[in-house]
C-alpha cells in the first residue's frame, strides 16, 4: 500500500514540537478538549519528518477551525462545511503538500455533510479530523447534527427531536478508505490513530470525541473511564473484547453482531477485528454498536484501512505529458477525426 506521504519531501534536519507551534494565541476555552487535540497534533507533526512547508491545514467554520492560526504550516481559515472541497482542490494541485482538514460535527455533518461525503467516496488524499463535541460551541450551544435526541438547548428548549448522526456509519456508507474514532483525553490512542490516518493513502476520516466544557461538559465522561465498559477498542487481528475483558463481541444465531459476557462464550465464537477487509460490512457492523443516544457503547479505533484507486493520483494521471511528447501531439492532428469544409 502506498504512504499517504509519498513524494512529499522530508526536512533536513530534526524538527521538534516547538517549531510547529505559531506566535497565535491560543483562544478556545479552558479546559477545551481541543488543546488536547492540539498538543498531540504538534507532537507528531515533528516524528513525521515532513517539512513544515509541504504541510497545508485547511478548516471550515467553528472552534476547531481555529486550528489553522495555532499551528506554523501554511493553512486556510475557509468557508463553513467546505473545507473537503477546498483540501481537494489542493491534493490535485500539489501532490507535494501533506493535507489536512480541520472540521467540527455541525460544520462537517450539517452544511458541509455533502462536500464530506463526496471527498470521502473519491478517495482524495486528505486526512479529516472530525471534532464532535455534539453541540454547536462557536455560536453558544444550539444543538448540533450528534446531539442526541431530547437535547435540550437554546435552539430546541422543549428538546431535539433529530435523531443523531454517526459519523463513522456516514463515512463507511460513502465507502471511505480509511475509518476511525479516539477520544481527545487519549493522548497515545489519538496520537497512533492520526498517524495511521496520514499515512494512509487515500482519504481518511477520524472522528474525534472533543469535550465542550462550556456547553456539553462532559458529554464522554463515560468512555474515559478506565477499562469503562462503554468502550468497545478495536485493534486489527485481534478479539473484540472490552470491559477489562469481561465482554466480548460474537456473531449471533441471527447473524449480527451481538454483546456476550467473554465467560459465556468459546473464545473461537470472539469476532476478529479485521480493519483490512475489502468488504466493509464488518465495520459497518461495528459502527452499528455504538450508542448514538447515550453513549452507553461506542467502538474505539480504526474500523477500516483499505487501498483503492486515489481521486487526485488517478486525475494527475489523466493530464500528464507524455514522454514522447512530439510524437503525441502528432497524433493528436493527424488523428481519426477529419473534417470536410465545403
Amino acid at each position: 500500500m502506498s504512504s499517504g506521504l509519498a513524494g512529499i519531501p522530508l526536512a533536513l534536519e530534526p524538527l521538534n514540537r516547538k517549531e510547529f507551534v505559531s506566535d497565535q494565541e491560543v483562544r478556545w476555552c479552558p479546559g477545551c478538549g481541543d488543546y488536547a487535540v492540539l498538543a498531540a497534533f504538534q507532537g507528531l507533526m515533528p516524528e513525521l519528518g515532513i517539512k513544515r512547508e509541504n504541510t497545508v491545514i485547511i478548516s471550515g467554520i467553528g472552534c476547531s477551525s481555529r486550528f489553522p492560526y495555532y499551528v506554523d504550516t501554511y493553512g486556510m481559515h475557509s468557508i463553513h462545511g467546505r473545507a473537503p472541497s477546498i483540501a481537494t482542490g489542493v491534493a490535485i494541485a500539489r501532490p507535494d503538500l501533506a493535507v489536512w482538514v480541520m472540521t467540527g460535527d455541525g460544520d462537517a455533518l450539517s452544511i458541509g455533510g455533502n462536500h464530506l461525503i463526496h471527498a470521502l467516496r473519491r478517495n482524495v488524499n486528505i486526512t479529516i479530523m472530525l471534532f464532535n463535541n455534539r453541540i454547536y460551541g462557536l455560536t453558544k450551544g444550539q444543538f448540533s447534527p450528534t446531539s442526541e435526541a431530547g437535547k435540550v438547548t437554546k435552539s430546541s428548549p422543549a428538546g431535539s427531536v433529530d435523531h443523531p448522526f454517526n459519523p463513522v456509519t456516514l463515512a463507511l456508507g460513502a465507502e471511505a478508505s480509511f475509518v476511525a474514532r479516539t477520544i481527545d483525553s487519549d493522548r497515545k490512542h489519538l496520537t497512533s490513530v492520526l498517524r495511521a490516518a496520514i499515512e494512509h493513502r487515500g482519504a481518511s476520516l477520524v472522528e474525534i470525541y472533543q469535550n465542550c466544557p462550556i456547553f456539553n461538559d462532559d458529554a464522554f465522561a463515560g468512555l474515559k473511564e478506565v477499562d469503562s465498559p462503554a468502550v468497545i477498542p478495536l485493534v486489527h487481528g485481534e478479539p473484540i473484547t472490552f470491559a477489562g475483558g469481561q465482554l466480548g463481541v460474537v456473531r449471533g444465531a441471527d447473524g449480527r453482531l451481538a454483546v456476550k459476557p467473554v465467560s459465556d462464550v468459546a473464545a473461537s465464537d470472539l469476532v476478529v477485528h479485521d480493519a483490512q477487509a475489502k468488504d466493509a460490512t464488518l465495520a459497518f457492523e461495528l459502527s452499528q454498536l455504538t450508542d448514538t443516544q447515550d453513549l452507553s457503547a461506542s467502538p474505539i479505533g480504526v474500523f477500516r484501512d483499505v487501498a483503492r484507486p486515489v481521486f487526485d493520483d488517478e486525475a494527475r494521471n489523466q493530464v500528464s505529458m507524455p514522454a514522447d511528447r512530439e510524437a503525441a501531439l502528432q497524433r493528436l492532428i493527424a488523428g481519426p477525426d477529419t473534417w470536410t469544409i465545403v
